[in-house]
């Protein structure tokens, strides 16, 4: 092989480490709310256990990609893509890290009954984990158009989070008995909203693989 299949190989598995690390952040948030609808103790520790994972996944993209650049000393756009790799590891992996955290909220939530259906939890958790499917295709494909609609999306969850937080605020002025809950399912909700951000860190970065230029997409 030449110079050049052998880093094209080695930076083909340095992406596919992200989307494997971009999947299972995806999947945490997904069983972190299952967690919380059902009230499943077991599955949110079982989450905490798994998180090991996503941290072992961001140390091996940041080992490849160091040793990338010290191997072949890529320049121009080549750089931008061992950067842009070691940047998107440490936003998948902090979005893991939220799944972890919704797990721990409800563990402390326990078998209290829910102070109110949560709808709006489950529509930003939605919005959330289709942001993350988006962005990994945008990645993949290095696609602008998908990476700006994550943006359109995130103003989606950041409303959300306003109206939900709001709703939480009516119940707890009410329900003084219930301020533990509710303070953990605010806390659920200000893990999607910065999950979601996250996503949109990662669309800033396609930009700016793509582009050669910053672009802040949450104007």
């Amino acid at each position: 092989m030449s110079v050049r299949e052998i880093y094209e190989s080695e930076l083909t598995s340095l992406n596919n480490k992200i989307i494997e690390l971009g999947k299972f952040a995806q999947k945490a948030l997904e069983r972190s709310l299952v967690a919380l609808e059902n009230q499943d103790i077991d599955l949110a520790l079982s989450i905490m256990d798994e998180d090991i994972k996503a941290n072992q996944l961001e140390e091996e993209i940041n080992d490849q990609a160091i040793l990338l650049i010290a191997k072949q000393q890529p320049v121009a756009t080549d750089l931008r893509r061992v950067i842009v790799a070691i940047k998107i590891a440490a936003d998948l992996e902090r979005i893991a890290d939220f799944g972890v955290n919704i797990a721990k909220s409800t563990i402390r939530i326990g078998n209290e009954p829910l102070v109110k259906p949560i709808a709006s939890v489950r529509e930003m958790h939605n919005q959330t984990t289709e942001m993350i499917g988006l962005v990994i295709e945008a990645f993949i494909e290095e696609d602008i158009v998908k990476a700006k609609r994550i943006a359109e999306l995130d103003d989606t969850v950041d409303s959300l989070y306003g109206q939900t937080i709001q709703e939480l605020l009516s119940i707890s002025a009410e329900n003084n008995n219930k301020l533990p809950q509710i303070t953990q399912l605010s806390f659920i909700c200000r893990y999607l909203e910065r999950a979601a951000d996250h996503v949109t860190n990662i669309s800033e970065n396609i930009f700016y693989l793509v582009k050669g230029r910053r672009y802040d997409l949450n104007k």
